[in-house]
């Protein structure tokens, strides 16, 4: 029963019927609690919703248990690190962020959020250097890449001065 209901609601909230989802979802909490799958789904519902701080502890929920797919999981550390950003919660979006930096290296769009969290709580050089090095290694720019090895020195140390 919870696989069909949990299908039924992704599917009304892939349709747009966001705050029928959310009811479901709600309902279906109460009824499988420890079931990391719906937890992530109401998660997502709530953010979709506009609901942020409500889908914190649903995410977290989420991220507790065992049984989302790596994809879920993904989704799951970004939404949450995302949200905590959007809150305010800046240390606890860097520290979501970077764990999923950690299990996934090749996730760019993690990596950004990542370094619009450390932006935000005050570690500048480090954002700018992520995103420099991720601009070397993605960017199909001529002028770009005939500039990689220098951009990605002054990555490693923005504050490098050269002396002559």
């Amino acid at each position: 029963m919870i696989e069909a209901e949990l299908a039924r609601a992704v599917s009304l909230r892939e349709s747009g019927a966001l705050h029928e989802a959310r009811d479901l979802l709600l309902r279906l909490s109460q009824t499988a609690p420890d079931d990391p799958r719906v937890a992530y789904q109401a998660a997502w519902a709530h953010d979709r919703l506009g609901l942020e701080a409500e889908a914190v502890p649903f995410y977290v929920r989420a991220l507790d248990g065992d049984g989302l797919s790596p994809v879920e999981r993904r989704g799951a550390l970004l939404g949450l690190g995302s949200t905590y950003r959007t809150l305010g919660r800046y240390t606890e979006a860097a520290d979501v962020l970077s764990r999923g930096v950690t299990e996934f290296p090749d996730d760019r769009a993690m990596a950004v959020f990542l370094a619009m969290a450390r932006y935000n709580t005050g570690d500048a050089k480090s954002a700018v250097a992520g995103l420099l090095t991720m601009l070397a290694e993605t960017s199909s720019d001529p002028e770009i890449q005939g500039y990689r090895p220098a951009i990605e020195l002054y990555a490693q140390d923005l504050d490098r001065i050269w002396s002559c």
